[in-house]
């Protein structure tokens, strides 16, 4: 089959596109027609190398899959070839008290497709768990499936299950254009709130706009802390959605109102941020951590995809071999949405 891939780390140079040897399933995997794959920040991760943190090489990266099955092991018996279906990137060991328990992103031995211990996406077919299968919506085309797990779980987990969004309050989502500020701003819009974002160009703030967003600040030539302050009467936001890390840290703290709660779930512009204890304690301040979420929140988000009262949002559709183009673009920051790519 044809993928991409990478023997070494480094820039998307390192990127190959080749034939590599067909995956085979084992009796509780299922074998997946790979017809859209979406990039994340993770594949850039992966690519580039993190520290401590040893992979197989050559690695096939891609966790955004949707596609068609096209056969499955023998302990597999609730889908059949020619099933449309999409892949929930988590994988967890399903028998810990976390995963008993329906906490499954908790796992001790958390993974993620094309991650750390397995193969994604980027090609042409790939072997995943078969519990991880989720049946597509009939109103979703393949590269909108592929646009939504990772980004969407992400959001949900975060503004749902660990901030506990409410109807009316303010909330700070940063990075507009981001497939998880993206996704974020869509789901506070539906739990009632009322949006504020950042991006970094009038075009992606227009498109914040359309995607429901009620007031926007452009980060390049405003200063968001005092925008927030603006835009609340000097209150600060009840939650702030924090996933940029080291250049935004310091003032999403200050952009909360008293009794405020900040979630994040990354750090891509650095992870050594400094955080003014004072603040914390002072205006009694709550920092939560999060990481993806469970199955059971993707299936229920599916439903909103259904109904149409959420939608992926794509900003371009490449062939695989423009894999190292595709992901230049992610560095410049210079998409909003998803790039999804297609074998």
């Amino acid at each position: 089959m044809k993928a991409v891939s990478f023997e070494q780390h480094g820039g998307p140079e390192v990127l190959r596109y080749g034939e590599v040897p067909d995956p085979r399933p084992r009796a509780h995997e299922v074998l997946i027609e790979v017809k859209a794959c979406a990039l994340n920040h993770l594949d850039l991760w992966l690519r580039r190398g993190l520290p401590g943190i040893k992979i197989k090489l050559p690695h096939i990266g891609g966790c955004d899959i949707a596609g068609v099955v096209r056969e499955a092991g023998e302990l597999v018996d609730w889908v059949k070839a020619g099933d449309r279906v999409l892949v929930n990137p988590g994988i967890s060991c399903g028998h810990c008290e976390a995963c008993l328990s329906g906490q499954d992103n908790l796992c001790p031995r958390y993974d993620i497709i094309g991650a750390y211990r397995s193969d994604g996406g980027l090609a042409e077919l790939v072997a995943v768990p078969g519990v991880n299968l989720v049946p597509m919506p009939e109103n979703l085309d393949f590269n909108g499936a592929a646009a939504v797990p990772l980004t969407f779980l992400t959001a949900w987990h975060m503004l749902v299950a660990r901030a506990q969004l409410k109807p009316g309050e303010d909330v700070l989502i940063h990075a507009a254009g981001s497939g998880v500020g993206s996704a974020a701003i869509q789901i506070a819009r539906l739990i009632g709130a009322r949006v504020i974002t950042t991006a970094s160009s009038e075009e992606k703030l227009q498109k914040a706009l359309e995607l429901g967003a009620h007031e926007t600040i452009n980060y390049r030539a405003q200063n968001f802390v005092e925008e927030v302050k603006r835009l609340t009467g000097k209150k600060g936001v009840e939650v702030v959605f924090e996933h940029t890390g080291a250049e935004t840290w310091e003032g999403s703290i200050l952009s909360l109102a008293r009794c405020g709660r900040l979630v994040t779930c990354g750090a891509t512009s650095g992870y050594d941020a400094r955080t003014d204890l004072r603040h914390v304690f002072f205006r009694q301040l709550t920092i939560y951590g999060s990481t993806m979420g469970s199955k059971a929140e993707l299936v229920h988000l599916m439903k909103y995809f259904r109904s149409g009262q959420l939608r992926p949002v794509i900003d371009r559709v490449l062939p695989l071999e423009a894999a190292a183009e595709a992901q230049r673009a992610m560095e410049e920051r210079s998409q909003f949405g998803k790039i999804v790519l297609n074998p």
